[in-house]
């Protein structure tokens, strides 16, 4: 089985200019044989992900995009008018199941050290994240013998 592959960008950078190596990094090994998954069915994402290159990549691959139009695009598309484009659509039910992965984050980011990212580098930050990622499993796991 294939290692967690986890990519960490800059800490003051955002996280849109990574989109394409992590859809470029999946990797879901199959039950029985064949080669792993490389392309999921949907990427679910808030606005920040809301730009003309991630929608491109995700178009080329395949993949439908759950994101949501930023209100700046919005306002940019109906000035143009006719030009502007059809307005992005998306499934809002799938787009409401995003908060599991949101949860997800804030449970590793109430350690603080992952929080405030004061490690400068990305091997410490990623030793952080399965040291609290251990945490997290221990602590699930309780008095289970």
């Amino acid at each position: 089985m294939r290692p967690l592959v986890l990519l960490i960008g800059p800490g003051q950078g955002g996280d849109s200019p990574m989109f394409e190596h992590v859809i470029s990094a999946i990797s879901v090994p199959r039950l029985g044989p064949g080669r792993p998954r490389t392309r999921p069915v949907r990427a679910l994402g808030d606005k920040a992900y809301s730009s003309r290159a991630n929608r491109e990549l995700l178009r080329r691959r395949g993949i439908q995009a759950v994101i949501p139009e930023r209100a700046d695009q919005i306002a940019n598309r109906q000035r143009r008018r006719a030009k502007g484009g059809r307005p992005v659509s998306y499934d809002t039910e799938t787009y409401k199941r995003r908060n599991v992965v949101e949860r997800s984050f804030n449970i590793f980011k109430q350690w603080r050290a992952l929080a405030t990212r004061y490690d400068k580098l990305a091997l410490t930050y990623r030793g952080g994240l399965v040291l609290r990622a251990i945490t997290i499993w221990l602590r699930a796991l309780g008095d289970t013998p």
